[in-house]
């Protein structure tokens, strides 16, 4: 071990120690599948020399140049040394898996030490033990037959999980039941549950606060850091955990997961589903059915009728358009809080119950289902009064016919809270990914959009061939999308792009309904060949989808938002990236919208200096789907003429892999 009196790494022993780790006789060379990679080792001591030196940093790092390893080695040996605890961000829960399962056990015989590790999962996911045992205590008056049929089996398999959480389960129950029985904040608690060693959160936190290396998704994080719903109760410049350090990967997407997690949502669905789990006058079930008072029962009835009309006033207030699912709300007070009144009534009532209450844990369910209220009706309270200040507040409809109806609010500047939260002295926040930049090397767009203005840049490339490995086509001919002749040229172009490679394409759309026009197109001449077509929303999950696309070395897959990034298909089977349109963002989305405006206020060029370098950042993801290792060959067919006649064109092409440009027709 490498220390100072102090029990801190020295820093210029410690990178060096890294630096020789990722050499050619270093200790990942003793693995047979080690090749030594520049820019691995490049990363691998920027990211030692932000730990050592208590500073931030922003790297690029692109497609193979084996990024996790890079920063979780420099992060597990500093946990290991300075006793500060490593926190490992993704979005995908494919990136997530791969870490646990594959990278962190290649670093712990990297460095032949004890190397604790945890997945931690938002604690709904986790089965509390304490509240399924309450739950078979009143499932009388909790549950339905068929909802008591799932409760005995959650109880079977709990009996034999491992780890307690819901993606164990072999089925998928009723989210009414799993509400009952999962780890809540204020019922599942260190002091009620962590005592018994049974149950699954209590444990799954224990071993996290043991770990060195703890890994998140985004969500959870931003989720935990802005409610101050500390691991531990005291965390002085951490984030999770006092002292700690944060490695956030797929950074490209933090911008939106933070908007998000900073932002509001009620949904009528939502609301309707928790008071109903308190009474349902339907099935005649629920929390407050045994304490048999018919004016709590009431008071949920008329909080469940004041609810729906809430939502039906401001579905009314709305004026959608015709394809549109959100809305923006300019001013305050849209319609009257109807709801507001009999909420609280209704949280009086149950305040009323949980004080004659004897039993401390059903005193607990009572004062949680009370908490809830009134966090529902603050949030109401926040989005009518627009009391956020710099938020964009809109309204989304959803369900089978678009009737049911959700109020969001969220930060149109999230660099102005992540610049505290992250970057604020004495942090350690280390952000990577594969793409970060739009032509620019100090990676000044994104640094500008997530508050990192002043944290020091590194850009590194990718170490494949790519004047070898990969061919861009790009179709001259096709006319603009706003044309009559469009949609037509496109199924025209998408056959003949997908013909080139006998099939073995993704397809990328930025439009479902074009995708959906496409997909009937073109079924029948791709299957009359031979080729599987899976199209997007036919109802197969997302990795499924990608598992039968693998199987099947012709198949095609057509797929829009979430398959521009975070799919990894090496070899043969995806030898073809088709992108129908350059993915500009609709800037009819509430959100986007907001981020125009704010822009123009400034006096800025909103479409230069935000919707170019976005669309340029996706159409970087997109394309990076294509070659993911040294042995990779492969097209990208660009059906969008754009990219040669407008003058943002360039900026597109300068962004891509330097590969052989072919220009079609």
């Amino acid at each position: 071990m490498i220390a100072s009196l102090e029990g801190q790494p020295l820093p210029d022993a410690f990178v060096e120690e890294i630096a020789l780790a990722f050499s050619h006789g270093g200790a990942l060379a003793r693995s047979k599948d080690f090749e030594f990679r520049a820019e691995q080792q490049q990363l691998a001591v920027a990211v030692a020399e932000a730990l050592v030196g208590k500073r931030c940093l922003v790297a690029e790092a692109g497609t193979g140049v084996g990024k996790s390893l890079a920063y979780l080695v420099p992060a597990a040996r500093f946990a290991l040394q300075s006793g500060r605890k490593a926190i490992i961000s993704t979005h995908t829960i494919n990136l997530q898996e791969q870490l646990i399962r594959k990278d962190i056990p290649i670093v712990r015989k990297i460095l032949g030490e004890e190397l604790p590790a945890v997945l931690l999962k938002g604690r709904g996911n986790y089965l509390c033990p304490l509240r399924l045992r309450r739950a078979f205590e009143q499932s009388g008056d909790l549950f339905t037959s068929t909802e008591n049929e799932e409760l005995n089996r959650i109880r079977e398999w709990a009996e034999g999980t491992k780890d307690g959480t819901l993606s164990d389960l072999d089925f998928q129950p009723s989210m009414k039941v799993w509400l009952q029985v999962c780890s809540e904040a204020h019922l599942c608690t260190a002091r009620h549950c962590g005592p018994r060693g049974n149950c699954f959160f209590q444990e799954a936190r224990k071993a996290a606060a043991e770990a060195k290396l703890v890994v998140v998704n985004h969500t959870l994080f931003f989720a935990l850091l802005e409610t101050g719903d500390s691991l531990e109760n005291e965390k002085p410049s951490g984030f999770l955990f006092p002292n700690d350090f944060v490695i956030l990967d797929e950074a490209h997407t933090l911008e939106q997961v933070a908007a998000v997690q900073l932002g509001l949502r009620v949904s009528q669905a939502g609301m309707r589903f928790d008071l109903q789990r308190l009474y349902n006058p339907r099935t005649r079930k629920g929390l407050l059915r045994s304490f048999r008072k018919s004016s709590a029962l009431l008071a949920v009835e008329d909080a469940i009728k004041a609810a729906d009309e809430f939502f039906g006033d401001l579905g009314h207030a709305a004026h959608f358009g015709e394809y549109s699912k959100e809305w923006r709300v300019r001013q305050p007070e849209l319609v009257p809080n109807s709801a507001a009144e009999p909420l609280r009534r209704l949280w009086t009532e149950i305040d009323a119950l949980a004080a004659d209450v004897e039993s401390e844990t059903t005193r607990a369910e009572l004062q949680d289902a009370s908490r809830k209220l009134r966090e529902a009706h603050g949030a109401i309270g926040c989005f009518l009064d627009q009391s956020g200040e710099d938020n964009v507040h809109w309204i989304e409809r959803s369900g089978r016919d678009e009737s049911l109806f959700s109020l969001h609010a969220a930060p149109i500047r999230v660099a102005d809270k992540l610049r505290t939260l992250l970057f604020a002295p004495g942090k350690t926040c280390v952000m990577t990914s594969a793409t970060l930049g739009v032509g620019d090397p100090l990676l000044g767009w994104f640094r500008g959009r997530v508050g990192a203005e002043d944290v020091p840049a590194l850009c590194i490339g990718s170490p494949f061939d790519f004047q070898r490995q990969m061919k861009i086509r790009i179709w001259k001919t096709m006319p603009e999308p706003t044309a009559p002749a469009y949609g037509k040229a496109l199924v025209e172009a998408i056959r003949a792009a997908v013909e080139a490679s006998e099939g073995k394409a993704f397809v990328l759309f930025t439009s479902y309904r074009t995708m959906k026009n496409a997909a009937d197109a073109l079924r029948r001449h791709f299957e009359d060949r031979g080729w599987r077509l899976l199209v997007q929303g036919d109802g197969m999950p997302r990795h499924r989808m990608v598992e039968e696309f693998r199987k099947d070395i012709h198949s095609i897959l057509f797929g829009t938002d979430s398959f521009w990034t975070g799919v990894d298909v090496p070899g043969e089977t995806l030898s073809n990236v088709v992108v129908t349109r350059l993915p500009f963002a609709v800037p009819d989305h509430p959100l986007t919208q907001s981020r125009l405006e704010a822009l123009e206020a400034e006096g800025a060029n909103p479409f230069m200096e935000y919707s170019v370098p976005e669309a340029i950042l996706k159409l970087r993801q997109g394309v990076g789907r294509l070659i993911r290792t040294a042995k990779d060959q492969g097209l990208v067919s660009i059906l969008d003429n754009r990219i040669l006649t407008k003058r943002y064109g360039r900026l597109f092409l300068d962004a891509l892999p330097q590969a052989p440009v072919e220009v079609v027709g």
